[in-house]
């Protein structure tokens, strides 16, 4: 008998998570009913949360992709993560350990948006330090 791996399983579907159980079952070398019985075991544990989709922000518009690490002062924590949650440019949010507080991915149309953006991030109750890193290029 074969065994599913869970890591390999969850990379086919981080790949595109639209794929059949027949080609899932093909490419891990067992049956599509095994696959199926393991995708539906994930889920239950909570491992798979749910399906989604991976877009080009760039192809939309978004012509700066960056992340923001912030620091915030201790009492007005949560007052920015309510703040950030609710803003438009923020794509994800995290709460970190290390250099910042926050880590927030955002995706603004231009230079001139990035900057107001971090005006508004600087003047925030709260807001000790705002140190965004443009992002490049993706590499995986």
């Amino acid at each position: 008998m074969v065994r599913i791996s869970n890591s390999e399983l969850i990379k086919l579907l981080i790949e595109n998570s639209r794929r059949s159980y027949t080609e899932l079952a093909r490419a891990l070398g067992v049956t599509e009913a095994a696959v199926r019985k393991r995708i539906r075991k994930l889920e239950e544990l909570g491992v798979i949360k749910r399906y989604t989709i991976e877009v080009d922000p760039r192809r939309l518009g978004y012509g700066i992709i960056c992340f923001i690490g912030l620091d915030v002062s201790p009492e007005k924590y949560m007052q920015m993560i309510r703040e950030l949650r609710e803003r438009r440019e923020v794509i994800r949010l995290y709460s970190t350990s290390g250099d910042h507080n926050i880590l927030a991915e955002c995706w603004l149309k231009d230079l001139e948006e990035l900057n107001r953006f971090l005006g508004e991030l600087e003047k925030a109750p709260g807001a000790i330090r705002v140190c965004p890193a443009i992002v490049l290029e993706r590499i995986k």
